[in-house]
């Protein structure tokens, strides 16, 4: 919405403060400035407002508006005065202003820092969460236009908007003067007011993903009149699902006479029902959509599954369609599922949802599931359907307009249906968002993620997110810090999804193995050895092992305290005339489900080799789902149409954008204290409850069986328990996080940092920043106790014997051009020179082989003590932020890739990890007799890099290279910064949802 020309002509209008917003209920609303456009809008809200409500904004009886105020209450400046409206269909339903005042209340001008503010928010509204959304976007406002400070006048009985600016996090202060409350708010943000506002977002996101897959009725919109299509299809699996909700199906080439369509009410629109429909599916072409959701927006809708494609997926013009969806959905406060959908699934007893194009829903289970791949959702619900594994949910994303991986991990959060997550992803919309909504999944229950796109270095067609430039080495990395479980396909998606989902978490790396067949044990003996993990000798029961020696065998390790889990290795038993014989399956897997059940709380998983109906008596014998008859795997909806079929485009598999959510639970399972873990470590989860993962549980007692997950090769068992012991290690520290260590604050100058970026960027404004010299980096580092040796120019012969006499020998004499830089295999590099003669003699060889001083830009530098080269940088994404980076200098780093990630700010914990988790750590540690370098002052360099790109993020790229690590401390031998504006971050301020 742009002003008018009664605007203050000196301020445009602030689009960047539009924003879309979840409320507390899981609908949708628009926060906007106000303008002098809306004097009818403001005056109409105005009336819906209650006699009570007016009484508590003005303190006095207050009926109606005058001209006057509604021109004071739309006229502002976006200074001094502004003014947010939340919007819902257009139309006003609550609104907040502050005006800039002065020590004596009166209105004023920067540099006053201080504002009144005041909030009226409807009637029918109220509750929703509505005034404390306006609270966080008129905050960051009045802090982008210089005010510190709020000052709000409440009446003693107004605890709703007491309460609203109690809870908000922010410093206050309060008293009570004539009759009413003075609130003063701080308006810098707290460790609290941020916390107050995650914890709002996640619970307004998760109600909105929850409203989408159990709603109390669902409309099928372009259901075809005769079998076949999309919608028809749609339409009969909600109903072969036994939906336990109302269900109607709506198109308005419905004749009149229709009243009912395989036994549900026939509509020829929303407006002929006479109840509110929760859930709209959208099943017709592209260009029927906008009247379709114009109609669900009228008539109260709260969700939308759009299965029609033709959006982003087809090109510039099908992005700006996509655009305009979400836009019109969210005016109406609804969310969307798509578009380009494959559909969503809740398989809760109270549910039973089938909203997809899936003919078979899935068995009860604890996995849920988000794919934003239409291909690959079909693909996950086959793979898990073979292996007689249920989920609890699925979404499938289609394009992602809207609902998101991110918001799947907010309601998998607290789900109490799921113990596992597993995503399937082509892009994160919000990478920084993403980890740490992972990072604390991940301490409650397990989230494994599979990422296409891997290498493409674009995003898939419809899916509008930064780009990142950083590889797919250090996203897994980062993800990996995030407690993440990261595979490379959906095969070992689903292969880890079984054994979380079902056994206990390893207590450490100890592995036995047991089975009849000696070649197949060590098969998987030598699998273990090669993922990491430690097993024990493989123990053949031999070929004539009966169910029962199986049974005996595992009880006996489950027992044991030596190893942590247990790995069974089974071929078909051979009878006596020769021929294997392939049906004993049902009874090997009642053994080993008795074993299990009396045993203590290990995981255990089973290989098997053409043992007919093993995996599924398995899944029979100990899922926590009811057995269901085999059926035929799911597939996609026919291609065949019907009459209808023209009314949609079904996501066609050349461009399968689809994706699945699925709501998941803190862990159902505690794991025994692995050796060597103090016995202080809190328990790694709870038994599956409705609970978030603090709920209260006696750790002692072992976890109900769960299926035992089987795999027809050794490898895809031991990759996935491999998997579970590195998230087990991952959840024992998270348990006690990192800190950063005070003596840091005490040799930091961040106010002296700052002056010098400050200083560097005015001098060079510049969008795209500006390199350090050599002499300004040292500078800015030393501000954060980084020392780096000085080097001094060396432009001719005399100038270097100038230097060493001044640095003392001996020195090293290097080439400093950027062709040449870091490059001693290139003969740039003189070191240990030790007196003029053999410095002269080094200037002359240097110049002869490689060029001119002016070409080689030589410097002169004191040697450090010998050590091992390391390189450490630190640089800033713009779609995952601030990376810290470690690795050895040279080919290690260069060639081979030996490089380690973490993302910024690192806690101690982090550094140490960072040194260790490179493949040539041991290079550090006294490899092959060598002395142990300085570990201790490498990871404190790490803290103090990290520190600085945190506290300034205009520093977006450091690199020092190389740091000589010795035995006794450190040296930084070059450093390299790059100063820029800092990138926008999506990540802070109010909450907002994305626009993709």
């Amino acid at each position: 919405m742009e002003p008018t020309p009664e605007q203050s002509p000196h301020h445009a209008y602030p689009d960047h403060w539009e924003a879309d917003v979840v409320l507390r209920d899981g609908g949708t609303a628009r926060i906007r400035p106000i303008t002098t456009d809306d004097a009818e809008r403001l005056v109409s809200f105005y009336e819906q407002v209650s006699d009570e409500s007016k009484y508590y904004r003005f303190f006095a009886p207050y009926p109606r508006l005058s001209d006057r105020d509604v021109h004071r209450f739309t006229h502002h400046d976006y200074v001094d005065r502004v003014g947010l409206a939340v919007t819902i269909g257009g139309e006003f339903i609550g609104t907040v202003r502050y005006d800039r005042i002065d020590d004596t209340g009166r209105p004023a001008s920067a540099p006053a820092d201080e504002a009144e503010v005041a909030f009226l928010v409807q009637d029918a509204h109220q509750g929703r969460g509505v005034a404390s959304a306006l609270l966080e976007h008129i905050a960051a406002v009045a802090r982008e236009r210089g005010i510190r400070r709020f000052a709000a006048e409440v009446l003693p009985a107004n605890n709703k908007m007491i309460k609203v600016f109690r809870d908000g996090g922010y410093t206050q202060r309060r008293s009570f003067e004539d009759g009413s409350v003075h609130l003063t708010l701080d308006l810098e943000p707290t460790e609290k007011s941020l916390a107050v506002q995650r914890g709002r977002e996640q619970r307004a996101e998760a109600r909105s993903v929850q409203r989408l897959l159990a709603p109390g009725s669902v409309a099928v919109i372009g259901t075809g009149r005769t079998p076949g299509g999309v919608g028809r299809t749609v339409l009969r699996n909600l109903l072969a699902a036994g939906y336990t909700g109302r269900t109607y199906a709506v198109n308005r080439a419905f004749d009149e006479g229709l009243a009912t369509l395989d036994g549900v009410p026939a509509h020829r629109s929303l407006g002929e029902i006479d109840e509110q429909v929760d859930l709209a599916v959208i099943a017709v072409p592209a260009h029927r959509v906008p009247e379709a959701v114009a109609d669900c927006g009228e008539h109260g809708v709260q969700g939308l599954v759009v299965l029609s494609a033709g959006y982003a997926e087809r090109g510039a013009e099908g992005r700006e369609l996509q655009r305009e969806l979400v836009r019109q959905a969210r005016s109406y406060g609804m969310r969307i599922i798509g578009p380009n959908a494959f559909g969503i699934i809740n398989t809760a007893e109270t549910v039973r949802l089938n909203a997809s194009l899936a003919p078979e829903s899935p068995a009860r289970g604890r996995i849920g599931l988000f794919t934003q791949s239409g291909a690959i959702g079909i693909a996950l619900l086959s793979g898990l359907h073979r292996r007689g594994a249920g989920l609890s949910s699925f979404i499938s994303a289609g394009n992602r307009a809207d609902v998101s991986g991110n918001d799947f991990l907010q309601y998998s959060f607290e789900d109490p249906d799921t113990d596992v997550a597993l995503l399937y992803l082509e892009s994160l919309g919000n990478p920084r968002k993403f980890t740490r909504l992972a990072r604390r999944t991940a301490a409650v229950k397990p989230v494994v993620v599979v990422k296409g796109a891997r290498h493409s270095g674009t995003n898939p067609p419809g899916h509008a997110v930064p780009v990142s430039r950083i590889p797919d080495t250090t996203v897994s990395a980062l993800m990996r810090q995030a407690g993440v479980i990261r595979v490379d396909t959906v095969t070992e998606m689903v292969d880890a999804g079984l054994l979380l989902a079902g056994q206990p978490l390893p207590a450490g790396p100890r592995v036995a193995i047991l089975g009849n067949s000696e070649s197949l044990g060590l098969l998987t003996y030598d699998a273990c050895l090669a993922e990491g993990l430690r097993p024990r000798p493989p123990i053949d029961l031999t070929t004539a092992a009966s169910p029962q020696d199986f049974r005996d065998a595992l009880a006996e390790a489950l027992a044991d305290g030596t190893c942590d889990a247990v790995i069974v290795t089974a071929i078909p038993w051979v009878g006596e005339d020769g021929e294997a014989e392939t049906g004993d399956g049902q009874v090997l897997a009642e053994a080993l489900t008795k074993a299990v059940a009396g045993g203590s709380a290990k995981p255990v998983a089973v290989v098997h080799v053409e043992i007919g109906g093993l995996a599924e008596a398995l899944a029979a014998a100990s899922s926590t789902a009811a057995p269901r008859p085999r059926t035929a795997a799911p597939r996609a909806a026919s291609p065949e149409a019907g009459a209808d079929r023209a009314a949609v485009t079904a996501p066609e598999a050349t461009n399968d954008r689809a994706g699945t959510t699925a709501p998941a639970t803190p862990a159902a399972r505690t794991a025994p204290t692995a050796p060597g873990i103090a016995t202080a470590t809190p328990a790694l989860g709870t038994p599956a409850s409705g609970t978030p993962a603090d709920a209260t549980a006696d750790p002692e007692t072992p976890p109900r069986p769960g299926r035992i997950p089987a795999y027809p090769a050794a490898e895809r068992a031991v990759r996935a328990l491999a998997e579970a012991v590195k998230y087990a290690q991952w959840r024992r520290q998270a348990a006690v996080p990192g800190k950063i260590p005070e003596f840091l604050d005490d040799t930091i100058d961040e106010a002296g940092a700052a002056a010098l970026i400050e200083a560097q960027l005015a001098s060079a404004p510049d969008p795209r920043g500006r390199p350090l010299s050599h002499d300004e980096a040292r500078e800015l580092l030393g501000h954060y106790g980084i020392d780096v040796r000085p080097t001094l120019p060396a432009p001719d012969p005399e100038a270097a014997v100038a230097a060493a006499a001044r640095l003392g020998y001996p020195v090293a004499l290097k080439t400093t051009a950027p062709h040449l830089r870091h490059r001693a295999d290139l003969g740039g590099v003189r070191l240990d020179v030790a007196d003029e003669e053999a410095l002269r003699r080094a200037y002359g060889e240097l110049t002869d082989l490689l060029g001119k001083p002016a070409e080689l830009l030589p410097v002169v530098q004191a040697m450090a003590p010998r050590g091992v080269d390391t390189v450490v940088r630190a640089s800033i994404d713009a779609a995952a932020g601030a990376i810290l980076s470690f690795g050895l200098a040279g080919a290690p780093s260069e060639l081979l890739g030996d490089t380690a990630h973490r993302l910024v700010p690192a806690t101690d914990r982090d550094a140490a990890e960072l040194i260790r988790s490179i493949r040539a750590a041991p290079v550090l540690f006294g490899w092959r007799g060598s002395a142990p370098v300085d570990t201790a002052a490498l990871e404190e360099l790490l803290l103090r890099l990290s520190r600085l790109v945190d506290d300034h993020p205009e520093v977006v790229s450091v690199a020092l290279e190389p740091v000589v690590v010795a035995p006794q401390g450190l040296t930084v031998l070059g450093a390299s910064v790059r100063l820029a504006p800092p990138p926008a971050r999506s990540d802070v301020g109010p909450r907002r949802l994305p626009n993709y």
